[in-house]
């Protein structure tokens, strides 16, 4: 049985977002939405919504249950302070919690995932099992010798 650690992380979120595409929809208001606040424009990839709900679902399913504000830590980045003054340097900052938010509850609208109450959001049996189905394709279209054994 292939599970979501036996095979590569970009090819896994890759599969999954294909199959997402299908089952849960981007809001309109995305295309105006940053995707954390050290960013200056929104993002450009035309699969940006199904590819981060990829992404969150596999990280769900490794680190669960899990909250969206340690989800928005993982999604955050470095904002730098400015060349022309010395004024700040740089510090970390969070992702974007609404984007995060919106795509936990359309999971959870597919049955993927569920709250655990008080302790955040948890992978359920059908999505363990939509996981390693992708996993499992991805396994198979890999020509990596050195993943045979786990066929």
């Amino acid at each position: 049985m292939v599970t979501i650690y036996d095979v590569p992380a970009d090819a896994l979120i890759e599969e999954v977002a294909g199959r997402l595409e299908d089952r849960i929809e981007q809001p309109d208001w995305m295309a105006f939405a940053k995707s954390g606040q050290t960013r200056e424009l929104p993002p450009q990839q035309d699969d940006f919504w199904y590819v981060r709900g990829a992404s969150l679902l596999r990280k769900v399913a490794m680190n669960g249950p899990v909250g969206v504000d340690r989800l928005s830590t993982e999604y955050g980045g470095l904002k730098r302070g400015t060349n022309r003054y010395s004024v700040s340097g740089a510090h970390s900052d969070a992702g974007s919690k609404n984007i995060i938010r919106t795509l936990l509850q359309q999971l959870e609208e597919e049955g993927l995932v569920e709250t655990a109450k008080g302790e955040g959001r948890r992978i359920t049996a059908e999505g363990t099992s939509f996981l390693d189905n992708a996993a499992s394709d991805v396994l198979s279209d890999l020509d990596r010798p050195e993943l045979e054994r786990y066929a």
